[in-house]
């Protein structure tokens, strides 16, 4: 489990993301699979917020984040994360929605050709707060904190090159998953395992800082937009087994 926890969060936080639908993979091939959505998706956000920080400082470092760019999306997802993370969601739908996104996702980020990238401004409509309350929504209700859904959309829509879509992602995370945390203990099902958390974080810390480390400052946008498309792809092979 832990080595597993330590492969995710180095591979999602190379491209700015903190891991949650991996380690949601990694907890339903285990005992704690056996445990309520609730209570797992608690978890993966105490993960998340970890692992996007690192990543976030790594490539806000290296000079990748845009604020005006991410605040839109921000701003939009904080309330509806909140009110996501305070519904449950029956196990069906959420396999099915799921994997459409993800496979959708995967198909426009393997195909994206790198030209239509950086030519648009940062967006001076409504759009991205549309984007960021329906991301923030549906993350804070199935327990994931947005970047996989974000990500491609800053890609196709031409708002970021693949570092500084990578940089939004995190922040955007960090903001998403702790919103979610935030709606579960208001609506009391605030359920925390502290010494199980204790385990996996110093774990997936590790991960987090030598994935965001190496994708910030040493991979290329060529290689870093690979990752995005390989992680995407595990996330909805991963969705697409557990309907069948």
């Amino acid at each position: 489990m832990l080595g597993g926890l330590l492969v995710v969060s180095a591979l999602y936080s190379s491209v700015g993301h903190g891991g949650a639908s991996g380690y949601l993979a990694l907890l339903s091939l285990s005992s704690y699979g056996l445990m309520s959505s609730i209570w797992l998706k608690q978890h993966v956000w105490v993960m998340n917020v970890v692992v996007a920080s690192i990543a976030f400082y790594h490539y806000n470092r290296s000079g990748h984040h845009k604020l005006e760019l991410t605040m839109p999306f921000i701003i939009a997802s904080i309330p509806m994360a909140l009110i996501g993370g305070m519904l449950a969601i029956d196990g069906s739908l959420y396999d099915l929605l799921l994997s459409i996104t993800l496979v959708w996702a995967s198909y426009k980020v393997v195909n994206f050709k790198s030209k239509n990238v950086e030519k648009n401004p940062v967006p001076s409509t409504v759009e991205p707060y549309l984007w960021g309350g329906g991301i923030g929504f549906f993350s804070g209700w199935i327990g994931v904190g947005g970047g996989i859904f974000l990500s491609p959309i800053l890609l196709l829509k031409g708002w970021a090159d693949v570092k500084t879509a990578a940089a939004t992602a995190a922040l955007f995370i960090v903001v998403n998953s702790a919103a979610g945390l935030t709606g579960t203990a208001i609506s009391g099902n605030l359920d925390l395992d502290l010494s199980l958390l204790g385990m996996f974080l110093i774990t997936i810390s590790i991960g987090g800082y030598v994935g965001s480390r190496f994708g910030a400052k040493n991979a290329s946008n060529s290689l870093v937009r690979k990752l995005l498309a390989i992680v995407l792809i595990v996330a909805a092979t991963k969705r697409i087994i557990e309907l069948f």
